[in-house]
């Protein structure tokens, strides 16, 4: 399954459109290369989506063509949920 196909129905991404704009845009990667919209995904692949300054990686679980809303997060699971760059320890006052 292409990898713009693949975001939307596990509904990382809401629109096609706008994965395939991500893809385009270099902000989508694949086991660490940066990947087109037409990649075809597999089982065991690494995604990282840059969404702004949080990145997301998924590990591809299953491909499927279609699933329910309930069902799409069984197709990826969550390796790594980005933290802002300048985000630093708490503070405290005093």
């Amino acid at each position: 399954m292409r990898l713009d196909k693949y975001l939307k129905v596990s509904r990382i991404i809401k629109r096609r459109t706008v994965a395939n704009e991500a893809c385009d845009g270099e902000r989508v990667t694949v086991n660490g290369r940066t990947a087109r919209a037409s990649y075809e995904v597999k089982p065991g692949d690494l995604i990282t989506i840059g969404f702004g300054r949080r990145p997301l990686t998924v590990r591809v679980l299953k491909v499927a063509e279609t699933v329910g809303k309930d069902g799409a997060s069984e197709l990826y699971e969550v390796v790594d949920e980005g933290q802002a760059a300048d985000a630093g320890p708490a503070r405290t006052g005093g």
